[in-house]
């Protein structure tokens, strides 16, 4: 786990993710992809965060001085922008991005941009198991469990693990279950459902709210099967989870995408331009899920958001993202050969919607009196448990 600091001034180099040998190489050459699959902290007196946010990181606002992994340990915790570099001490408001995301134009020879993602992909899902994520030698296989839903996303990096567990939550009866149960059958691959009922949606939401000081309905349904699934594999005596997370914003995976520029949901007039707002989402959501995984008490490993994986996403064409009604084209194509047919070309739910546990939320309101004519009524019921902890 990442160390917890208030790290005065001039303190020793503090850092997730990285080595500072190569956070000062980026800080010298202003390179926003290092071959990590993110950073934050310390160095030399210096906060950085990557230029995704993929590794959460605060400021205290009342004490710019003091920084932290975990907003808890702050007064007044303030997220540090995706891409900054500030001296420590900075205040909040005054903290800029200072790398930025490259904006290649698209990759002109098609069938090189898609050799290129199968490489990226299938060199960082097999590095969970052999190096571990960054490159560590000796991380090895036996410490690591995958989260997974039966779709391409973690059928890849599975496949990268051929002999890890994998793990599934939801409510009796949902979609993630049964497509993770099919899924798992033709990969023969081991898998855990972790059965989710009232009381654990009880008991876990108030320790997420104050894990990461959110109480919207959103962000919970999608943190608590993560934080449920964590706990589970912690259990079970792994210390790492790996996950498909940001592949759907790298590789044209939303719905919103796919219809650009009609949809309103994006201001963009293009699908590589509706692929890039997506993009800026990550720093928000990494937060979220890193935070509620490691409540959970292991360590999350996100291969498709490794550097390499997103510098030959941003190559892709339009074509390679999105091609009618089939979204995440080249991901689909670099998964041919490691996953069957069947989960390659898998449709996928919302995690929220595809383990019942937004519908159960919603459900737990209405039964506590929070009726759905009431504006907010699911947060407010969330707000009512958390005040009587």
């Amino acid at each position: 786990m990442p160390h917890v600091s208030d790290s005065a001034p001039g303190a020793a180099s503090r850092l997730d993710g990285a080595s500072p040998a190569l956070v000062r190489d980026a800080l010298d050459t202003g390179a926003p992809l290092l071959g990590t699959a993110g950073f934050a902290g310390e160095v030399d007196e210096y906060l950085v965060r990557d230029v995704l946010g993929r590794r959460p990181l605060f400021v205290d606002a009342a004490d710019p001085a003091r920084w932290s992994f975990v907003p808890t340990s702050l007064d007044d915790p303030v997220s540090v922008p995706a891409g900054t570099v500030a001296r420590v001490g900075t205040a909040p408001e005054s903290v800029d991005a200072q790398w930025t995301l490259p904006d290649p134009s698209p990759a002109a020879d098609r069938e090189a941009a898609l050799a290129a993602v199968r490489d990226a992909v299938r060199e960082r899902t097999r590095a969970v198991g052999a190096d571990g994520e960054d490159g560590a030698a000796g991380a090895g296989n036996d410490d690591v469990a995958v989260a997974f839903s039966g779709g391409v996303d973690s059928g890849l990096v599975a496949a990268g693990v051929p002999d890890a567990p994998c793990y599934v939550a939801g409510f009796e009866g949902c979609h993630d279950v049964a497509a993770a149960r099919d899924a798992a059958t033709a990969m023969d691959r081991d898998l855990r459902v972790v059965e989710l009922d009232h009381a654990a949606l009880r008991e876990a939401v108030p320790r997420l709210v104050d894990a990461f000081g959110r109480t919207n309905p959103m962000d919970l349904s999608i943190a608590l099967p993560l934080f449920l699934v964590a706990e589970r594999v912690a259990a079970d005596g792994y210390d790492r989870l790996a996950l498909g997370q940001g592949a759907d914003e790298l590789f044209g995976g939303y719905a919103k995408v796919q219809k650009a520029p009609e949809d309103p949901r994006v201001d963009a007039d293009s699908v590589r331009g509706a692929r890039r707002e997506l993009l800026g989402t990550i720093p928000e959501q990494a937060e979220r899920d890193v935070l509620a995984i490691r409540l959970g008490g292991v360590e999350p490993v996100t291969p498709l958001l490794h550097d390499d994986v997103v510098a030959a996403a941003l190559r892709l064409p339009e074509s390679l993202l999105v091609d009618g009604e089939t979204r995440k084209v080249a991901l689909r194509e670099a998964a041919r050969g490691l996953v069957p047919d069947t989960v390659r070309t898998a449709d996928k739910k919302a995690v929220q919607y595809g383990t019942y546990v937004s519908r159960e939320l919603d459900r737990l309101a209405r039964q506590a009196g929070f009726k759905r004519r009431m504006d907010n009524h699911v947060e407010r019921y969330v707000e009512s448990l958390v005040a009587d902890v």
